[in-house]
């Protein structure tokens, strides 16, 4: 059985507003749609937060032709082993962007041609995750603000939220205020969006904790392995990181040296599901939990073969352009679908932006 089609796709969705800690207002979405012979189908999505996707989009239009189309269908795994080598000589960087959208798509035909969901796929049993509300906070958001964003993500049901940092001094007076807007039964997380400094982390990550908050993500730009030690001896266990690390080799450090108790990798930047869960298994060795980057409703699907994924985040950024998005149910929990296949596909219109693109 071979792939005979493979098709692939850049279009610019411009978000309603500044979105998130790095105020982002477009994303490049790199699509990917695959064929086999027997009329399965697969699709598979990535993303340049920010723009700047067109390079990865031309790296997964060539990896695809020269290695995927008119090829055998293979396990996921095995055809991802073979782009690695294949890009040996040009690295991750938009490489492993634009193989990450063949990668779920390469899942998504697997699982569906064996007629099950993904995270069966993968070696699991889908399972309910808890959700921690991230949407709708931003730095330098007032408390009023930030106190309403509490109570909606309250009466959902999630039973964690994630505050979003600024690095400035009043950011301590902000976790307080926005502790005593939280329930007893919830847990309070922080962003930093690696807007501090070794000072400045530590100082807030001293409030967070004096808060009850389960973790500071990302308190230091991602490079930085010498202040990620000193903070990691000074607050063990408090850390979380990962989304701007690329692939196993980058993030293999953190867990060797205990730098981070949490990872939090990237669909777009670990080049797919498949090194996705590679990471989960190798965090698993080193008692480090995961927590992925938003898409909560493909991540269950890891979650479901991975016991290390102990959270997803709901951070509802490209769920407007899919169609399937599993739901948060009233107790907070996720559960991935259980249709064959990841159970997401491009909406009417987003498929039409596409080709108008």
């Amino acid at each position: 059985m071979n792939v005979r089609r493979l098709s692939s796709g850049l279009m610019t969705y411009k978000l309603p507003s500044a979105t998130g800690g790095s105020g982002v207002g477009e994303i490049d979405v790199i699509v990917c749609d695959l064929i086999a012979d027997d009329g399965v189908e697969g699709f598979g999505f990535s993303y340049a937060i920010g723009g700047r996707g067109a390079a990865a989009v031309k790296a997964l239009d060539q990896i695809g032709r020269e290695i995927v189309l008119n090829s055998p269908v293979e396990h996921p795994e095995v055809t991802w082993r073979r782009v690695k080598i294949a890009c040996n000589r040009t690295g991750r960087g938009p490489n492993y962007i634009g193989l990450a959208a063949l990668d779920v798509a390469l899942w998504d035909l697997h699982s569906k041609r064996l007629g099950v969901p993904l995270g069966v796929a993968m070696g699991g049993a889908l399972r309910p995750v808890p959700a921690y509300g991230s949407g709708g906070y931003r730095p330098n958001q007032g408390e009023d603000a930030i106190a309403d964003q509490v109570l909606r993500h309250r009466e959902q049901g999630f039973k964690a939220v994630k505050l979003r940092l600024s690095g400035r001094p009043d950011d301590i007076a902000l976790i307080d205020a926005t502790r005593s807007h939280m329930g007893s039964d919830q847990w309070l997380m922080v962003d930093m969006n690696e807007k501090g400094n070794l000072t400045t982390a530590r100082t807030l990550i001293a409030a967070v904790l004096a808060n009850g908050g389960l973790f500071v993500e990302e308190p230091l730009p991602a490079h930085d392995l010498e202040g990620y030690r000193t903070l990691a001896k000074a607050h063990p266990g408090a850390i979380a990181t990962g989304e701007h690390l690329q692939g196993c080799e980058a993030v293999f450090p953190y867990l060797k040296d205990g730098l981070s108790a949490v990872i939090q990798p990237d669909l777009a930047m670990m080049g797919g599901l498949t090194e996705t869960l590679r990471l989960s298994r190798l965090a698993e060795a080193f008692g480090v939990e995961v927590m992925p980057h938003f898409l909560p409703g493909l991540f269950a699907h890891v979650a479901a073969a991975a016991p290390n994924v102990t959270w997803l985040e709901d951070f509802p950024l490209l769920e407007p352009l899919l169609d399937g998005v599993p739901k948060v149910d009233s107790n907070g929990m996720l559960t991935a679908g259980a249709a064959p296949g990841h159970g997401l596909s491009l909406s009417a219109a987003a498929r039409r932006q596409l080709r108008a693109a």
